[in-house]
């Protein structure tokens, strides 16, 4: 599975349980930390590590395993380190603080038209 297809399992599965304004952003072109920016929101702390967890899941069922994730016991934010895509899930406080969008500013927006909802 390409590292295109992981981040688009990781927005589906994301957007499967109701994830809030999810983004992909290619960054393959402009950093060697990874291919692809995941980014999503949810509703609550709860709803945070819901996400995650989602995530995780799906993308196990697909073969892929997680290499590391951080922040699974905060209240804010949880990465999922998949080598080539890099999972985010903020609650909306964090996500305006970390404001990833424009630290990736330069790299590619994914249209994720018809992918998810």
């Amino acid at each position: 599975m390409s590292s295109y297809d992981e981040a688009i399992l990781a927005a589906k599965a994301l957007s499967s349980k109701k994830g809030l304004d999810i983004q992909i952003i290619k960054i393959a072109d402009v950093s060697v930390l990874a291919d692809y920016m995941v980014i999503a929101t949810g509703t609550s702390s709860t709803h945070v590590k819901a996400l995650a967890d989602e995530v995780e899941y799906k993308l196990d069922q697909a073969g892929i395993s997680v290499s590391h994730i951080e922040g699974y016991r905060s209240n804010s934010w949880i990465l999922l380190d998949y080598i080539d895509v890099i999972v985010n899930v903020f609650d909306d406080e964090a996500r305006d603080f970390y404001d990833l969008e424009r630290l990736w500013q330069d790299g590619e927006s994914v249209d994720l038209t018809g992918i998810v909802d």
